[in-house]
C-alpha cells in the first residue's frame, strides 16, 4: 500500500514529466531568417571624405532668413500633419503601459450581495430544510449572501513572452518619436523650398513687367516707322501680338504666387495671408557651403533610417513573442474575503474568512496551426523591416549623392547663365539700333526680347534650384529634427 510520503513524491515527479513532455512536443519549428548588411561606402564620390557635417547644425542657423525663420517656427507649432504625428506618439506611449500591465499581477476588489430561495421539493432544498447551523434552528429562508474581498492574478513570464511584448512596444514607441523627427524634417525642409520658390516668381515677375515696358516702347516705335512707311501692319501686330503675350504671362506667374503663398499657409497652419518676405535680396543670395561629412553618419542623423531600424527590433522581438506561445505557460490566481448569510456575521474571523490559491499550467498541443501561422507572418515582417532598413539606408545615400552632384552642376551652369544673360541684355539695344537704322528687321527684335525674357527666366529658375538643392541636401544628410 502506497504511504502518503509516496504519493506525494509520485504527484510530484507526475508534474514535472508532464512538463517536460509538454516543452518538448511545443517545440517551435525552426525558420530562416535574414541579417541586415549596414555596410555604407567609406566617402561619397569625387569627396574628400571630411567627418564635417551640415547636419548637426541647427536649422535656425543654417536658414538665416528671419522671414523664413518665422515661418518655420510657427509651423513647428500650428502644422496640423505634425500635430497628428504627436498623437500617434501618445498612442505609442499607451501601448508601452499597456504591455507592461500584461506581466504584473492584476489585482481587484469584490463586494456583492445576493438573496436566494431553493424549491423545497429538489435534492438541495430538501437537504438545507433539514440541516441546522445551530440546535433548533433552519437554514434561513431566503438565503441572503454577502461577500467582500481581494483577487489577483498573474501569467509568470517564463519564457520572457510578455516582457519581449513591452520591449517591442517600447522599440515602436521610440521609432514613432524618430517618425516625429522626419515629419520635421520634411516640414523645414518643404517650408524652405516653397519660400524660395515664391522669391523666384517675385523676380520674374519683375523681369517680366520689365519686359513689357521694353516691348511697349519697341510697339510704339515700330507704329511711328510704319507712319513713316518704313514697316508694314504685319509687323505692328507681331509686335502688338508679343505684348499680349508677355502681359498675359504676368497673370500666370501672379497666380502661381497666389498658389505658392497658399501653399506655405497651409503648412504653417493658417488661412491664406500674404507672406512677408524680401524679394529683392533673391539674386543676392548665395548658397551656404554643404558639408557632407562620411555616409556612415547617416545612420545616426537621419531620422527615417533610425526609424526603420528601430522596426526592425521590435520585429525581431515579435518573432521571439510569437515563439514563446508554442511553450507552457504559468498562471497563478489568488483570493482571499469574508462572505456570510447575514451582515452582521461578514466580519468574523475565521469563520467568515475564505481564501485560494491555484496554479495552472497549459501548452498547445493539437491544433497548433493559429500559433504556427502567426509565427510565419511574425518571422515574414522580420525579413521584410530588414530590407526595408536596408532599402532606406541605400534611398539615404543615394538621395545625397544627387545633391552632391546637383549643387556642383548648378553652380556650372548659373555661371554660364548668366554671361549668356548679359549677352542677351546687350543684344536688345543692339537689336534696336539696327532696327531703327534699317540694318535689321523687326523679326530679329522680337526674337532677341523674346530670348533675353526666356533666359532671364531661367536664371531666376536656376538661382532658385541652386537654393532648393542646399535645402534638400540639409534634409538629405538629416538635418532639421535636433
Amino acid at each position: 500500500m502506497m504511504n502518503k510520503t509516496n504519493i506525494v513524491h509520485y504527484g510530484k515527479a507526475s508534474l514535472v514529466g508532464i512538463f517536460a513532455l509538454a516543452t518538448l512536443y511545443s517545440c517551435a519549428p525552426s525558420l530562416e531568417t535574414v541579417q541586415e548588411d549596414t555596410t555604407v561606402p567609406a566617402r561619397y564620390a569625387d569627396q574628400s571624405g571630411d567627418s564635417l557635417n551640415s547636419a548637426r547644425i541647427k536649422w535656425k542657423e543654417y536658414f538665416i532668413d528671419p522671414h523664413l525663420d518665422t515661418l518655420i517656427s510657427e509651423a513647428l507649432q500650428n502644422n496640423q500633419e505634425l500635430n497628428i504625428t504627436l498623437q500617434e506618439l501618445e498612442i505609442a506611449r499607451n501601448e508601452v503601459r499597456a504591455r507592461k500591465g500584461e506581466y504584473l499581477p492584476f489585482i481587484g476588489l469584490k463586494g456583492g450581495a445576493a438573496v436566494d430561495k431553493k424549491a423545497r421539493y429538489t435534492s438541495l432544498g430538501a437537504s438545507e430544510a433539514t440541516t441546522d447551523i445551530k440546535p433548533g434552528r433552519e437554514m434561513p429562508e431566503p438565503l441572503q449572501d454577502y461577500l467582500v474581498g481581494a483577487y489577483a492574478s498573474w501569467e509568470v513570464d517564463i519564457w520572457g513572452k510578455l516582457h519581449n511584448a513591452k520591449k517591442a512596444a517600447v522599440s515602436r514607441y521610440l521609432s514613432t518619436m524618430e517618425g516625429k523627427n522626419f515629419v520635421i524634417t520634411n516640414l523645414i525642409a518643404e517650408i524652405a523650398n516653397s519660400y524660395y520658390e515664391l522669391l523666384a516668381l517675385d523676380n520674374q515677375l519683375d523681369i517680366v513687367k520689365q519686359n513689357i515696358d521694353i516691348q511697349t516702347n519697341a510697339l510704339k516705335i515700330v507704329r511711328l516707322q510704319k507712319e513713316a512707311a518704313r514697316v508694314n501692319e504685319l509687323a505692328v501686330r507681331k509686335f502688338e501680338a508679343e505684348v499680349l503675350h508677355t502681359r498675359s504671362l504676368q497673370f500666370d506667374i501672379q497666380q502661381k504666387i497666389t498658389e505658392t503663398e497658399n501653399r506655405i499657409n497651409f503648412l504653417v497652419g493658417r488661412y491664406p495671408q500674404p507672406i512677408e518676405r524680401d524679394s529683392e535680396a533673391f539674386s543676392d543670395l548665395i548658397p551656404e557651403q554643404v558639408h557632407s561629412g562620411l555616409p556612415s553618419q547617416l545612420l545616426e542623423n537621419r531620422p527615417d533610417i533610425k526609424q526603420a531600424e528601430l522596426e526592425l527590433m521590435a520585429s525581431k522581438l515579435d518573432v521571439k513573442v510569437a515563439k514563446a506561445r508554442f511553450y507552457p505557460s504559468l498562471g497563478i490566481s489568488a483570493g482571499i474575503g469574508y462572505q456570510a448569510f447575514n451582515p452582521k456575521y461578514l466580519l468574523r474571523t475565521p469563520e467568515s474568512l475564505l481564501y485560494s490559491v491555484a496554479g495552472d499550467l497549459t501548452a498547445p498541443l493539437i491544433n497548433r496551426n493559429e500559433i504556427k501561422a502567426t509565427y510565419y507572418s511574425a518571422n515574414a515582417r522580420q525579413i521584410q523591416a530588414v530590407y526595408n532598413y536596408e532599402r532606406t539606408i541605400l534611398n539615404a545615400y543615394i538621395e545625397v549623392a544627387n545633391q552632391l552632384a546637383r549643387i556642383s552642376n548648378l553652380e556650372k551652369s548659373y555661371d554660364l547663365k548668366s554671361k549668356e544673360v548679359d549677352a542677351l541684355i546687350k543684344s536688345i539695344d543692339i537689336s534696336n539700333i539696327l532696327f531703327r537704322s534699317a540694318r535689321a528687321d523687326y523679326m530679329e527684335v522680337l526674337l532677341t526680347q523674346r530670348d533675353a525674357l526666356e533666359s532671364r527666366f531661367e536664371l531666376v529658375e536656376t538661382k532658385m534650384q541652386q537654393m532648393n538643392a542646399m535645402v534638400n541636401m540639409y534634409r538629405a544628410l538629416g538635418g532639421g529634427w535636433d
